[in-house]
């Protein structure tokens, strides 16, 4: 089974412990593990036994590296594609819904590889802990997809440009980083969580919310204190203000090329980015940007709506199976994309992603909180 579920008994009363354990393939979400978490959450909700949720990523590598995109070029190009493709995003963006209002604490402890779908894990959850190891990202420009599992949400809150600039380049976060633009709580000093699993079970809880959640954040805060953390350097410290300058103006297009056009020298962290962003998708740059700029007026709800309207539009489309048949089938890393630049992309083209393939009563995702 690539998830594992439990419950521990605690000095007093219960947590629920989730583990994704499918590293062979660094923890990406299949259609079925998404299904078993939606599951196990929804009936540890009611349970009055359990009192918190601890959810981590089993092996050495990674927390989740994203979705599972093999799996979704498979349901993409089968039988009945897109009915199976928006099966599999519908599910994702409820689960990551649920994370965000869900009536008990939920921690996460995140290390290795958090990137799209790991990410709008991390992000959905009350109290977000960063391993020494831990690489945060939104990698969607590479394959032609776009910054999504909430990402309207989570990214429009960061610094000033930043949210627009690390979708456009699917920039890598450590954990100085994610810390500093509040993309994670807490840093550990630990790859794994078996020292705060063990203080979460000699805890007393209540099942009372409210005090357990001060009791958890009185502990989780203890727990760090008690840690030599040794932080990485920030990279993102070092061009905050440049990607502030960079990424303000009206005109997608000039934005990007003034990105291309900044000269940085001996500066890998900045060149892979801006690299990332010249081989990326032109439409995805496009979806990015109305992305956010819709979702400033959208309630959570309504962000997660929009998405998978924009999802299922990409699955219809080429420059998503393109994007994954070059970087994850042939590995040719050659994608041939529709249009060459953001400036040949046609509006009308990218109104399409965001109009909705279903009648108003029809929307999957009406019936969210």
């Amino acid at each position: 089974m690539s998830i594992r579920t439990e419950t521990r008994p605690c000095a007093e009363g219960q947590i629920g412990l989730i583990t994704l354990d499918s590293p062979h393939n660094l923890n990406a979400l299949s259609l079925e593990m998404i299904n078993v978490l939606q599951d196990t959450l929804d009936r540890w909700a009611t349970d009055p036994a359990i009192c918190l949720v601890l959810l981590w990523g089993a092996g050495e590598r990674a927390f989740c590296a994203g979705a599972d995109i093999r799996q979704l070029h498979d349901m993409i190009g089968g039988e009945d594609g897109i009915r199976q493709a928006t099966r599999y995003f519908e599910a994702e963006y409820r689960l990551d819904h649920t994370l965000y209002v869900y009536p008990k604490p939920l921690v996460c402890w995140a290390h290795g590889y958090t990137m799209g779908g790991g990410l709008g894990l991390l992000s959905g959850c009350r109290y977000r802990l960063l391993a020494p190891s831990a690489q945060l990202a939104m990698p969607e420009v590479s394959i032609g997809l776009f910054p999504d599992v909430g990402a309207g949400y989570f990214l429009n809150r960061l610094p000033e440009g930043i949210g627009l600039f690390l979708g456009l380049t699917g920039a890598r976060l450590n954990q100085a980083d994610s810390l500093r633009i509040g993309l994670a709580d807490l840093a550990v000093a630990d790859e794994t969580p078996d020292a705060l699993l063990q203080r979460l079970l000699e805890t007393r809880w209540t099942g009372d919310v409210a005090a357990d959640d001060n009791r958890l954040y009185r502990l989780l805060a203890q727990f760090t204190r008690d840690q030599t953390i040794d932080l990485p350097d920030s990279e993102l410290a070092n061009h905050e203000q440049r990607i502030a300058r960079l990424c303000r103006g009206e005109s997608l297009p000039d934005i990007i090329h003034q990105l291309t056009g900044e000269t940085v020298e001996d500066d890998p962290w900045w060149q892979t980015a801006i690299n990332n962003l010249t081989e990326g998708c032109p439409t995805t740059g496009w979806l990015i940007w109305e992305q956010l700029r819709r979702a400033r007026q959208f309630s959570l709800k309504d962000i997660f709506r929009m998405e998978l309207i924009m999802a299922v539009r990409c699955c219809e489309g080429d420059e998503l199976q393109e994007g994954i048949r070059a970087r994850l089938i042939d590995r040719d890393n050659q994608p041939h994309w529709q249009y060459p630049t953001v400036d040949a992309v046609p509006y009308a083209d990218v109104e399409r992603y965001f109009t909705a393939p279903w009648a108003p009563a029809d929307d999957p995702l009406a019936d969210l909180d």
